[in-house]
Formats: structure tokens, sequence, C-alpha cells
């Protein structure tokens, strides 16, 4: 007689022999996530150069910085099905390859298309790092520690961004305070583009160094190899047979879900997907990625030098961390809904100071002392706040808050939200700057205050439940 649970296994008390294996395991994995941040704000130091090397206005010069995320929405969209088909470590080994043919192709473009093109493929890796490095995590990680090692990657992403802004300013430095300025035979802002190749080539070279997930291993049919690699990072007390079982009755009993599950109630889709992409939307239409994309233009655009503004998109980054790093110790403590609240009152806070500053006019080509440093502390006042809520709290609600029967398929449906979010505001930014800075921060403003009312009323919070309670 079959039983319809599996036997138990003790992976849930499982300690690896060498925690520091496992550690190795998911920070190579999370290395994809370093790039993502890396190459997602690595052309903030290049907008201004780009603009000027080949003479295009607002209108142009945002599609070339936004077109990198129609390859993000399909990479997200395609790696699943690519990690399923051949492979975690494989399709890592993609993205990697990717990431390493759009760092030499951004730096040696020929042609204004040409860089749009390779940034496209770019987007491409950094969507499916940003599927594919989470998903690896959760399968090899001990229970115990999943939550842990899973942060890794939301850890890796703003690393990433720090450092490409911290690059960045280095070859600023180096080729003079001129971002057209001659490095290594090329111009500066193609060094800060191609500079990616090196954390590409360490990406891909980890990805042999790691073992395939256990989960796709079973799938495949290579059940004694996925037991060497739960022994490897659950440790020797567990019971492998049991442990192998217990994978083989999860993946037999999971509801593939798929779109025409979210369909229902007046308005398409069922209340519950709508709150998500709410919360998808709002996390992009603060305007967040304007301090990633376009913070150095922006600088320099209220008369700030180069080089100064290089640096501010450094510190900016720094404060993206800190803002990180304090949502993953609160966010299990105090709970997801009130610290998007703290955030999204915050963030009101620190946009409206920067309409405010911006609404000034120039002063020999410079924004008036007090209103400048108005601007420069409300901008990091704003990237702590979002770090510490928003920018973290959206992606713990989108993995909890929907039924098991519908969560896969209305994730994947928030997160494109979330991307189509993220073009708008990149590809408007140039142009709604050119019309005018001040009142484009009123309408970031008045996106951040409507998160208020959108979360005390629509959002439930989901701290301490099981995934099992949703819906």
């Amino acid at each position: 007689m079959t039983s319809s649970a599996a036997p138990k296994s003790g992976a849930r008390e499982a300690r690896p022999e060498h925690l520091s294996h496992v550690i190795f395991i998911a920070a190579a994995a999370a290395m994809g996530g370093f790039l993502f941040g890396y190459d997602s704000s690595v052309i903030n130091g290049a907008v201004e150069a780009i603009r000027d090397r080949y003479d295009i206005g607002s209108a142009a010069l945002a599609q070339v910085i936004a077109i990198a995320l129609i390859g993000c929405a399909i990479g997200a969209a395609t790696a699943g099905r690519i990690a399923d088909r051949i492979g975690r470590i494989r399709c890592m080994q993609i993205a990697a390859v990717l990431f390493t043919v759009s760092a030499v192709g951004s730096a040696l473009p020929f042609a204004i298309w040409d860089l749009a093109f390779w940034r496209v493929i770019g987007g491409f890796a950094i969507g499916m790092a940003s599927v594919i490095g989470p998903a690896y995590i959760a399968e090899v990680a001990p229970p115990a520690y999943r939550g842990r090692l899973g942060s890794f990657q939301q850890g890796a992403i703003v690393i990433g961004i720090a450092i490409s802004q911290l690059v960045n300013y280095a070859l600023l430095q180096a080729a003079g305070g001129d971002q057209r300025g001659t490095l290594m035979g090329l111009e500066a802002w193609q060094v800060m583009l191609g500079v990616m190749v090196i954390p590409a080539v360490i990406y891909g070279l980890l990805s042999f160094a790691i073992p395939e997930s256990p989960r796709f291993l079973i799938s495949a049919g290579k059940t004694e190899r996925a037991k060497q690699v739960l022994e490897e990072v659950e440790g020797k007390e567990i019971d492998l047979d049991a442990r192998v079982a217990e994978i083989e009755h999860a993946m037999h009993s999971e509801h593939k879900s798929s779109f025409k599950d979210l369909l229902g109630g007046s308005f398409f889709f069922k209340p519950i997907v709508w709150i998500g992409i709410g919360l998808s939307v709002f996390q992009q239409f603060v305007g967040i990625n304007v301090a990633f994309y376009y913070s150095s233009t922006l600088w320099q655009s209220v008369g700030i030098n180069p080089t100064d503004s290089f640096f501010y998109s450094f510190t900016t980054s720094i404060i993206n961390i800190i803002g990180t790093v304090i949502a993953m110790i609160f966010v299990d403590r105090i709970g997801r809904k009130p610290l998007a609240l703290i955030g999204s009152v915050g963030m009101v806070i620190g946009l409206a100071l920067e309409a405010w500053a911006f609404s000034y006019d120039l002063v020999d080509g410079k924004l008036p002392a007090t209103q400048g440093w108005v601007a420069l502390v409300a901008a990091h006042f704003f990237v702590l706040f979002f770090a510490l809520s928003w920018g973290v709290v959206v992606w713990v609600f989108l993995g909890e808050m929907f039924p098991n029967k519908i969560r896969a398929a209305a994730l994947g449906v928030a997160a494109s939200a979330q991307w189509i979010a993220n073009w708008a505001i990149t590809a408007s930014f140039p142009s709604l700057a050119d019309w005018n800075l001040s009142a484009t921060y009123v309408i970031y403003t008045i996106f951040a205050a409507l998160s208020i009312p959108f979360v005390l009323k629509f959002v439930k919070e989901t701290k301490g439940k099981a995934l099992e309670e949703m819906g």
C-alpha cells in the first residue's frame, strides 16, 4: 500500500558538515544577482557621453537606456522553461555568456542601434539571472538556512549596483573627469560598459564549481547524483532515500498554474492578482530607477560637475545597501505591511523635498546652495526609505501572498508588470526632465503618497503565515 505522504527524511533539521561550502554555493549562484545589479546601473556613467557621441535627443536616448528592459522581460519569462529543460547550471552558463557578449558589444559599438542591440542581449541575461539565482538557491539550500541564503540574491544586486558606480567613478577620474576622455584606446564610457566582462567571466567559471540542483537531477532521472548533492549540502544525517522521495512527492503533487487560473472577478484578473500588479507598479512609479539609471545626468543637469555627480551616484548606492540590510533585519520582526508604510512615508518626504529643490531656477548653471544641498540629502533619504521597505518587501509579498494554486503564474504576471512599469519610468524620464524636472518629481511624490492608502486598504500582512494559508 502506498502512503499519500512522502516519508520523513529529517531534512528540516539538517545541518551540513561544511556550512562554508554551502555558503560558497549560494554566493556563486548569487553572482548572477551581482551582474543583474551591475549591468542594470553601469549605464548611468555613460548616458551623457552616449548623448554627445551620437548627437541624439532625450527621447532617443531614453529608448537606448530603456530597451534593455525588453530583454529583461523576455529573459525572465523564458528562464524557467530553459532551466527545467537543460538544468539550472547550464542556464547560469548561458546567462554568463550573454553578459560577456553584451559587455564586449556595448564597449565597441559602431552605431546607436548597435549599442541598443547589445543592451537587449544584456537585458536578456539580467532577466535570466533574476529568475534562476533565487530558484537555484532555494533548491540547494538546507531548509534551516534557506531564508538567510536566499537573501544573498538581493544583497548581491545592491552590491553590484554600488560596485558599478565605484568603478565608473574610478574610470572617470582616470580619464581626467571626461566621460569621453581616452582610456586604453577607447572613450571612458566604453571602458565602463566593457569592464563587466570581468564579473561575467567569473560568474561563468563559478558555475563549473557548483553542483546541479538536486530537484533538476531527480527530474532528469539522475537520482544517485542527486543523493550525492543532497548529502553535500544537507549533511550525512538525513535519510537520502526518504529525502529523494520527499522531493519526488512534492514535484508530483504540485499544481502547474496557468494564466487561465488567474482569470475571474469583475476586472479580468482575480482581485489578489491585481493587488500583486499594484505592488509591482507602485514600486517602480515612485521613480527609483531614475536614481540608478540617470543620477549622474540628473546632478549634472543642475550644475554639479561630472566627477562629483559620479561620486554622489556611488554614495547613493551605499545608502541602498544600508537600507537593504535594514529591511532584511526587520522584515520578519515588524512585518511586511508596517515596513511598506514606513517606507512610503519616507519616500513622500524625500521626493517632495527634491521636487521643491528642483523648482528653483539655476543661477550660473547651478541650483542655489541651499536647494542644491536639500536635493542631495533628499535623494539619499528617498533611496534609503525605498531600500528599507519597498525594495525588499514587494518581493517578499509577491513570493508569499498568492494561493498555492496560482502562485507561479501570478508571480509571473506581477513580475512582468514590474518590468513594464520600470520601462515606462526609464523611457519617460529624459523627456519629462526636459519638460519640467520639478513637476516630474511631483508625479513620483503623488505615486508614493497613493501607495499608502493602497497598502492600508488592499494589502494583507503575510508575516508568520504558512504559504498554505494564503488566499
